[in-house]
């Protein structure tokens, strides 16, 4: 089958790999209808991530048709169209139980290396490296979804697949971004980064309540559609990110503040960004967090920080006394996607968001190599990308 497959460090390729098979009875086959770049895979594209091998079969997003299941599926039958979360869930475990399913305790074949770098080990996660099992990722033809019945989630057919696409992640992340800000009436929201789970986290901050999203980016295509969604902007290459945000909200500071950028911060006109670059171009550091350090002096005291943006490794200069003084509470995390599945198809069928707005380019899955360029470099208005097999 054809697939994408990392090389290094900025070379994905168009592979010629095997056809995946069933390993074991719980398993189902899927043949791809629709998938698409996320931002997190631009770490992997950039070498942040470590562990990743040359052939690897990148992405975590991604939906189509059961053509095949292991002895032991009970609920998904071959035909059913489904949505696949990316992070790969047992379903038995303490964590899946309680709907923690990003913290899977048995789906990361990579849990010995992982537990000695974080102490302890995160679900596996579809095309993601082998940190985090070493799964085949759904930019191919046909990816092997273990755990069939708990990891895809049938989704109608009057929905087309550019509507529910995106519960594979970014409407769950951002929707669970926006919940971790603890939104109550009247509370306005910060947003850091304009990319597609920032353009989800706006909608979703609105639809619980905030009464004001600020989002802040540099990019015209991102602002307009940030303004688009019901916000107001910031463009941080126009002036100061604080002073702006202080006189915005009568120098409280917002209540809650959104990091949607993560480990690669853009190296904008402030001297953390440039020494941030400077020391992971020369291995010195493993993340850019100069967006973590800027929520946290922005966010008002007694407020809340959402991280759902990917870090790597070790952040630096990180003013956690600032933190701690002003109260701070902070919630991150790997999406549990499969928690909101439910919700969030509703609020598509229903008419309060219609996914489709985020896409900019539709293209077959041989232009993934040229797509992922544009995405990282941001070029052609590239927002988001869905790809066809």
């Amino acid at each position: 089958m054809k697939a994408l497959c990392w090389h290094g460090q900025s070379d994905v390729r168009i592979d010629q790999v095997p056809d995946p098979v069933l390993k074991h009875p719980t398993d189902i086959l899927v043949q791809v209808t629709s998938t698409a770049i996320c931002g997190s895979d631009l770490h992997l594209f950039d070498g942040y991530m470590p562990e990743m091998k040359n052939g690897d079969v990148l992405g975590h997003e991604f939906m189509g048709k059961v053509i095949d299941i292991g002895s032991a599926v009970q609920h998904i039958k071959v035909g059913d169209r489904v949505v696949v979360p990316f992070c790969i869930s047992c379903g038995e475990c303490w964590f899946c139980q309680n709907g923690l399913t990003s913290c899977c305790d048995n789906s990361n074949p990579g849990a010995e290396k992982a537990r000695k770098l974080m102490g302890h080990a995160p679900a596996g996660l579809f095309g993601y490296s082998h940190l985090t099992g070493g799964y085949s990722g759904g930019q191919a033809e046909f990816v092997r979804v273990p755990w069939g019945d708990v990891n895809a989630f049938a989704v109608p057919d009057h929905l087309t697949d550019e509507q529910v696409l995106f519960l594979t992640d970014i409407f769950p992340t951002g929707y669970m971004a926006a919940e971790n800000c603890n939104i109550q009436q009247g509370d306005t929201v910060a947003v850091w980064g304009c990319g597609p789970v920032g353009q989800f986290a706006i909608r979703s901050a609105l639809m619980l309540g905030a009464c004001r999203v600020i989002a802040i980016d540099n990019i015209p295509e991102r602002l307009q559609m940030a303004r688009d969604g019901g916000a107001e902007t910031i463009n941080f290459e126009e002036g100061d990110v604080y002073e702006k945000l202080m006189s915005l909200t009568d120098h409280r500071g917002p209540d809650a503040c959104l990091d949607a950028v993560g480990c690669e911060a853009h190296v904008g006109p402030t001297l953390d960004a440039i020494v941030d670059k400077a020391k992971t171009l020369t291995m010195l550091g493993t993340d850019r967090p100069h967006v973590l350090r800027e929520t946290i002096k922005c966010c008002r005291k007694a407020g809340h920080v959402s991280v759902p943006g990917v870090y790597v490794g070790y952040v630096d200069k990180l003013p956690f006394g600032a933190a701690m003084n002003k109260g701070l509470t902070f919630k991150m995390g790997q999406t549990h996607v499969h928690r909101y599945l439910e919700k969030l198809l509703g609020k598509i069928e229903d008419g309060t968001i219609d996914p489709r707005f985020v896409i900019t380019h539709r293209v077959k899955l041989d232009e993934a190599p040229e797509m992922y360029k544009a995405f990282r470099d941001r070029e052609q208005g590239c927002i988001k990308v869905v790809m066809t097999p």
